[in-house]
Parts: structure tokens; sequence; C-alpha cells
């Protein structure tokens, strides 16, 4: 038997519901599981799955998921031990030793580096192109999480205190349905190009393979 209690959510935006639901009876009578519904009633279990949810448009670094509350304290002290630990300083910034190195091809040659969309700003000490990039393509390769960016501009004011270093130092960004298209296409031509070449590497080698076996005969 279970006891459920559903109240608005002020934290969130408005239409936004926070579900409580008690149990009565069994082993885990008088716990309770917290739920939230969107105005148009998509059910929500975890934090995480309601940041994904909200992307930019909400900030829920101090949203308590059980109270339904926006708790800055709570976040305060998180910063606050963050601060003293020395692993996670030594984490703050670690883009930052990716400056100056170059990537090469075979012959030495310097690659020329991608160009980012005018869209990306980045943020933090050193915000270079090079640094935003290394930033990004890191993010994509190490997280599952949703790139979103540094969604509080107090990451622009004081960074140390208040970046959030799950994500990449750029500003937020969003991601429109054209620039998903051209990536798609740019994909496309990318393993066409693999492929082709891929190809004439397998037919020189072949070509090598018949010419020496020729060879070997003649002699």
């Amino acid at each position: 038997m279970m006891e459920r209690k559903r109240t608005d959510c002020h934290a969130l935006p408005p239409g936004w519901k926070k579900e409580e639901v008690i149990r009565k009876s069994g082993l885990s009578a008088g716990k309770s599981d917290v739920y939230y519904y969107s105005p148009t009633g998509k059910k929500f279990r975890s934090k995480p799955q309601l940041s994904r949810y909200l992307g930019n448009t909400v900030d829920l670094a101090c949203f308590d998921f059980r109270t339904g509350k926006m708790m800055p304290g709570k976040l305060q002290k998180s910063k606050q031990r963050l601060r003293h630990d020395p692993l996670s300083l030594a984490k703050l910034f670690w883009e930052k030793r990716l400056k100056g190195l170059r990537s090469s091809d075979v012959s030495e040659q310097v690659l020329r580096s991608m160009d980012l969309p005018k869209g990306l700003q980045g943020v933090g000490p050193d915000p270079s192109h090079d640094t935003l990039l290394s930033a990004i393509a890191s993010a994509l390769h190490m997280s599952s999480a949703p790139i979103t960016g540094q969604t509080t501009a107090a990451a622009e004011k004081n960074p140390a205190v208040w970046l959030n270093t799950s994500q990449p130092l750029c500003k937020a960004f969003t991601v429109t349905d054209e620039q998903i298209r051209e990536q798609e296409v740019k994909v496309s031509q990318a393993r066409r190009s693999l492929e082709e070449a891929l190809m004439a590497d397998s037919l020189a080698r072949a070509a090598e393979n018949t010419r020496e076996l020729l060879e070997g005969k003649m002699a």
C-alpha cells in the first residue's frame, strides 16, 4: 500500500510537478521515492534524467532532487571541498596542459586544426581556439553525458569556484538541426574518401604482389 503526494515544484518551470510516493507496508514501510512530471506528463526518476531533458533551460547545479528546492548552500560546501582537494584542483584546468601540442601526419607535417562553429566560445584561463578544441574533443570521447558547456555565467567571473569540471571550457551552446545535417554530410564524405583510399591501397598491394610473382617466375 502506498500514499502519493503530488505538488507544484516552484524550482522548475511552471507546470512541473513533484510526486512523493510513501510506502505504507512491508519491510520498506516509511521509505519514499520522489518523481517529477513535466507539464506534458513525462515522468522523471533521477536528477541526471531531468538534467538531460531540461538541457540549458534550467541550471540544476544546486537543485536537490529529494526536496525539490534550490540549495545554494549545499553547492557552496561542495565547491569548498573541491578547493581543498588537490586531485580535483589538478583536474580543474587540465586542458591547459595540452597547449602547444600539434598533431602531425606520417611525414611529420603539422595538420591544420579544424574550424569550430562561431557559436562555441571558450571560458576560463586561456580560452584559445586550440584549448577549446581539445576540451570539446576530450569531453566527447571521455563522457557519456550530454555536452552542454558551462551553463552558469558565474563560471566566467570565478571559474575556480563555479566551473563544472564535467563539462568542457566553453559557454553553453545549442546544436541546431541544420548543423546536424551539415555534420552528417561531412561524415558521409569522409567515409567515402576513406573507402576510396582503402580500395586504392588494396589494388596497389594486389598489383605489387602480381608483379613480384611474375618476376619470380621469370627469374
